[in-house]
Parts: C-alpha cells; structure tokens; sequence
C-alpha cells in the first residue's frame, strides 16, 4: 500500500467492523454490564467462556479466540527474545518515549482526555505495561496465556469509546479511534520505541528489530487493524509512520497536561526527590526538544546529564558480552526491574480492560487543534 494522504485520510472513515458491531449489540440489548461482569472471570486462552455470556459477545470471543493463521512463530521466538534481552530499555522506551509520541498528537491526546483514565495516568501504564508483560510470555498465544483475551477485551474497549464519542457528538471527525490512528498507535509502539533504543545507545541487530516490528503486526492484526495497511516491515513501517507524525503532530493543552501527569507518576514511582529532574530529562532526551517543548516538559541540569546514557548503556552492553553468566545476570535483573516497576503502578491489581459504560462528561472534545506545519524542503 502506497501511504499517500489520500490513502491515509481513507483510513480516517474506516473503524473495527467486527468490534464496533459487538459493542453495539451490548449497548442496545443493555448487556454491558453483565458483559464485564462475566469477563473478569475470563483470563486466559482455552478457558471455557462463561455461562450467560450475550450472544454477541460469545460470537466474538470465538471468532477472535486464535491468532492470525499466517503468523511465523520462529519469528515470533526471535521477538520474544528480543524483549527479554532489552526488558527494561524497552519499558524505558515505552515510558518515555512512546507514551509522550502519543501526545504530541493534538486528536489523541484529546481522546485521552476524553475517557475516565485522563486522571489516572498509573492505570493507563499498567495496562500498557501488564499488555505487554503477557505478550512476553512463552505460552502468550497458547491455552493458558493471557494474551489473547487481554487483547480481545482491549480491541471491544477502543470500540465501545469509538460509539461514546460519535454517540454524544464529542468528536469532530466521523470515527474516533480509526484505523490510520489504530496504525499510528502500532507505530508508537514499535518504531517509536525502536528510535528511542537507538537514542539511547542500545546495541540491535537488524534481524532483532524486523522481529520486534513483526511481532507488533501480529498484535497490530488482534487488536483489529486491516492486515492489508499495516506496514509489512521497517521500511515502509517508517513511511508510514513518518507521514503520520507530519499530517498530525504538534501542541496542545491535552498533551501538556497528559504529560505532565506522567512526570508527576513518574516522580512518585523513584524514591526521594534527588532523582525527580531525570524523569523529565530522559524525555526531552528521548523525544527532542521541539516536541518536548510542544509538551512543556521542564528543563533543567539533568538536560546534559541524560546524554550521556548511551555511554552507561554501552558499558552494560559490554559487561553482558562477558560471557553467557553475565547476559543471564544483566535479564534476571532487567526482569526484576520491570517486575517492579508494574507491580508499583498496578499495586498488584490485575487490569480488566472493561468497556466502559460512560465517558467522563466533565471533559469536552473541542475541534480546533494547533497542528505542526512541517518547514518547506530545501533544495540545493
């Protein structure tokens, strides 16, 4: 597919059939509560659905109960090594990198705002991070994980906030949450990430990153994009990416505040206060000043002390290829970390993922945005 921004605006008009159509059957038949109800007791693959389930939704859940069938495990196997080599870079990555990308786009950041978890900025990380701790897991696709479901619930929660917005006319555009913003959202999670790794000195080999990526079009698929738009590897993964964040990006109030909610959590999560200007740092260092700036994210000392993660970073990688004792070591603690890390923002609650049943009224969608105009090219 040839990311052209007729193309592109296409993809604006276009939602999740199959999602959409079950959260309207739950709405109109008044099931979603009974719905969430049953669906904390469903966790994992291979669990026999609950009694009582809607019909709609018990439609759904087994049509969306296996993954796509031309996925290429080894391929998997090689991205899932390649989370648990680079755990806590990529956490890093994603907490400080991806997350901000997120709202430096002005409609997204709206559209947090929009949805009860604007004010619980802890939830809305756990829930990214828990997604991905079970995507990690050895048996994510198998009976027993709980990846799958996790996503099934994940893909009716995006639906049911598409129906809110369009049903109480908070949304300027026909399809909140449309597909061109479905891949924008893969695109934060996976090149974004893989751009902020390379920030950050971190040593990936070309075969790992096509992994990684690969992995993120497999969850892209679940998570009810069209297979036949996502970006089929790195390179035109970056086209399309790189189009996005032109057609899109710039500042707002969402943003600034989403981000800056993230600095306060952030701030909390690191014990004592010596450390709090290097949560801010980290991502200014991450994302670059024009859109650190764009967010409003504070400068300080830590500005040019964060530039020299790379460095400390290379001295890691270095220690690693000591020997296969030290790499075991160095993600035996990267797994700690990480462990730990979700564990403080989900305080050892499990996330639900449940539709919700209302948005938050107090935060209305307004329809003029600030949008980036990218500078005219130069030419010699």
């Amino acid at each position: 597919m040839e990311y052209t921004d007729t193309a592109m605006d296409e993809l604006r008009l276009k939602g999740d059939e199959l999602a959409d159509a079950t959260v309207e059957a739950l709405f109109t038949s008044g099931q979603v509560s009974r719905f969430n109800t049953l669906m904390r007791w469903f966790t994992t693959s291979g669990q026999a659905l609950p009694e009582g389930l809607p019909d709609a939704a018990r439609d759904y859940l087994q049509a969306t109960a296996t993954p796509p069938e031309w996925v290429d495990w080894a391929v998997m196997e090689q991205a899932r090594q390649f989370f648990i080599d680079n755990d806590v870079h990529i956490s890093t990555a994603l907490s400080f990198a991806a997350m901000p990308a997120c709202y430096v786009v002005p409609h997204v950041a709206r559209l947090l705002s929009a949805t009860h978890s604007l004010a619980y900025p802890a939830r809305r990380m756990a829930e990214t991070g828990q997604f991905t701790v079970y995507l990690l897991q050895p048996d994510a696709f198998e009976a027993g994980g709980r990846f799958l479901p996790a996503a099934q619930k994940v893909r009716l929660l995006h639906a049911s906030i598409r129906r809110h917005l369009q049903q109480e006319g908070r949304w300027p555009e026909p399809v909140p949450i449309c597909q061109e913003d479905m891949l924008g959202g893969l695109m934060m999670f996976s090149i974004q990430v893989l751009d902020a790794l390379h920030r950050l000195g971190v040593h990936i080999t070309p075969e790992g990153a096509e992994a990684y990526y690969y992995a993120w079009r497999v969850v892209g698929t679940i998570l009810g994009c069209d297979p036949a738009t996502i970006p089929p590897d790195l390179q035109a993964a970056r086209e399309f990416s790189d189009r996005y964040m032109l057609r899109h990006m710039g500042p707002s109030t969402e943003g600034a505040h989403l981000t800056r909610q993230l600095i306060d959590m952030y701030e909390q999560v690191v014990p004592g206060t010596l450390l709090d200007p290097a949560v801010p740092a980290l991502i200014r260092f991450l994302v670059g000043d024009t859109a650190a700036d764009w967010l409003q994210v504070p400068r300080s000392r830590w500005d040019t002390i964060t530039k020299i993660a790379p460095m400390l970073l290379g001295t890691i990688e270095r220690f690693e290829d000591r020997g296969p004792w030290a790499a075991q070591l160095s993600d035996r603690l990267g797994r700690l970390v990480t462990t730990l890390e979700l564990s403080s923002l989900t305080r050892g609650r499990v996330m639900h993922y449940a539709i919700p049943e209302e948005l938050k009224a107090a935060h209305g969608v307004p329809t003029a945005t600030a949008r980036w105009t990218p500078p005219p090219p130069t030419g010699s």
